[in-house]
Formats: structure tokens, sequence, C-alpha cells
């Protein structure tokens, strides 16, 4: 970035979008904030997403410990008690039983800090990121043992962690595991249109899931053929193809108090290549199945909802009107959380 562009996005950053009326049972996922966190940083200034979540109405936040000294966590977490947030934290989990005693500290830093749960995204994108079947195994049977190495210490602390569908495992995957697991200290953080890029209705995966849930990312997403496959995009709520009110609705049922973040992550749409012999390195039959009917289903879907609006994008934009854009996308979609979902 040139110096210009730097002091646009910081300008931008710091012109924070109007503030929706009243408070919003939503929280706010960082992911949903990531272009101004970033304008943030460019501009040499901390981003406090404790302070925008409250600027914005929202009620709850996921987000990290910085420091981790006894003076920072008590600092951190009577900031988050005066704005009425509750806090879902990230923590790296432990990969092997060195890892233990550090994981042990740091969840018991989460807990003092108020957490209610912890959240881990444990996979990037199986389509992108694993070449073939046996890679995926290796994988998935490392996630397996660091979730059996984490769960002791959950289970002492007595905090739940949510384990986000990610793009990583079908949510049947996901479910057998954790049925496999059978503890009340993991479960879920459900992505409401994650797994479409895995060849699923968000119905489906709603509906396999949902008994673990802990916390939710709530979002709504676009879809749009292209020559590889099919495009998939966040766009704001009401402009996609996920029944938030079925959605919202089934969940509350499971638990009223359930904390829904916001995830509207402005970017270019992913491109999710189905058409590709490297988009299915990593299924099998018998072992990690993706049926076709699955696939013909999406496709459906794709093919008969094509985007009410252009699906968003921030190639060729300035930074400050990449900033914009994401405020604006977020606070579209709290006025229709408000309006439509009773959020």
């Amino acid at each position: 970035m040139t110096r210009r562009q730097v002091l646009a996005a910081a300008t931008a950053w710091m012109a924070l979008p109007a503030r929706a009326e009243g408070k919003t049972r939503m929280g706010g996922a960082p992911t949903g904030f990531s272009l101004r966190a970033r304008a943030a940083r460019q501009s040499g200034k901390p981003f406090d997403i404790l302070e925008h979540c409250h600027n914005l109405g929202l009620g709850g936040v996921e987000t990290a410990l910085g420091s981790t000294t006894p003076e920072a966590i008590k600092a951190f977490r009577q900031k988050a008690e005066g704005y009425n947030l509750p806090l879902i934290l990230n923590t790296p989990l432990p990969r092997n039983e060195d890892d233990v005693a550090g994981f042990d500290a740091r969840v018991s830093g989460c807990k003092e800090a108020g957490a209610i749960a912890l959240h881990a995204a444990m996979t990037g994108r199986r389509y992108e990121d694993i070449a073939s079947l046996e890679a995926f195994k290796k994988s998935f049977e490392q996630n397996q043992k660091t979730i059996a190495l984490a769960e002791p210490v959950l289970r002492k602390h007595r905090i739940r962690l949510a384990i986000e569908n990610h793009k990583g495992w079908r949510a049947g995957e996901q479910a057998a595991w954790l049925k496999r697991l059978g503890s009340e200290w993991v479960g879920v953080c459900l992505d409401f249109g994650n797994n479409v890029s895995l060849c699923e209705d968000p119905a489906e995966t709603l509906r396999m899931l949902a008994p673990f849930t802990i916390f939710c990312h709530i979002k709504d997403m676009g879809v749009e053929m292209y020559e590889d496959g099919f495009l998939l995009s966040e766009v704001p709520f009401g402009e996609g193809i996920v029944n938030l009110k079925q959605t919202v609705d089934m969940l509350r049922q499971k638990d009223a108090n359930m904390l829904f973040c916001l995830e509207m992550i402005t970017r270019d749409p992913l491109k999710i290549p189905v058409f590709t012999s490297k988009y299915w390195a990593t299924f099998d039959d018998s072992y990690s199945p993706l049926p076709g009917r699955d696939l013909a289903h999406v496709l459906d879907i794709v093919r008969k909802h094509p985007p009410k609006k252009p699906l968003p994008r921030i190639t060729g934009l300035s930074p400050e009107a990449q900033v914009k854009a994401e405020d604006d996308y977020n606070l579209q979609c709290i006025q229709y959380a408000r309006e439509k979902l009773e959020l």
C-alpha cells in the first residue's frame, strides 16, 4: 500500500459506522471485521473488537486473549462485563502430550477472563489444502488425537469447546466423531454456510450438527455457477440460500440462550471446483463418501437460486472502500436480524 492508501484506510477505520438502535442478541465473530482490523493495523492503531462490537450494539464477542498476565486478563474481563458482552475465546489446542500443560494454563486464563465457551477452527478448506485421501485420514486422525488430549482439561475446568465445521469434514463425519467421543464438554460451533462447499444443503448440515451445537456463526450464502463448479459467498442476510428464520428457531429450541455470532465475511467469492479431480481427491465411498445425489442437489440449488445482486467482491476496491463495504454489509445483517429474526 502507498502512504496515501494507508492514510485513507486509517480514516475509514476511524469513522465507525452508525450504531443500530438498541442492543441485539447477536454477537460478532472476528472474521466479520477483518478488513477494519487490517486497516487499523496498517494505521498503527490497535483494533479493539470489544469496543467495536459494543459500538455496533452487538450482544457478544468471539475473540482471543492478547496478553495473558493476570492484570491484563482482569482488565479484559472487566471491559467485557462492563459492556455486557458474553465471551467466546479462541486458544491453541494441544497436538501432543507435551502441549497439554500449556493448554491447561491457557484454558485457565480463558476461564478467568469470563469465557462462556471456547472456539476452534481445526481445518482449512479440505478441497484446497489436502491432496489425497491418505493425507485426509492423517489430518482427521490428528484432529481426533488433539481433542482426546484436550477433553480432560476442558472437563477439569468445566468449560465447553465448540469445534467449527470449517470446510474440513462433512457434517456426518463430524457428528459421528463427536458421538464416539461422547463428551458434554466438546460440541460444535455451527457455521450456517461452510458445508455448502462440501455439497451439503444448509438444512442437512443443521439437522446433523444441531444436537451438538454450543454456539453459531450466523451468515447467509450466495451461490453462482462458474466454469469449474460454483462460487460461494457470504451475502447480507435475506439475500442468500440459507433459511435463517428456520435455522435460528430450531437452534433456539435447543438452547434459548444460544449465542449467534455474526460472520458476514466481506471478500471475493470462494471457488468450489466440484468439476475438477482435485476437489474429489479426499473423498472415498467407504471412508469418506460424498454421494452423487448430494452433488446433484447442491448444483440444483445453485442453478435455481442465482444471486439477487452481484456477489460481494473487494478486488479493485480501495482500502477505504473495502472497509466501508464491510461496515455496510454488517449493518444490513444486524438490522435484518433485529427485524426478521428477533436477535
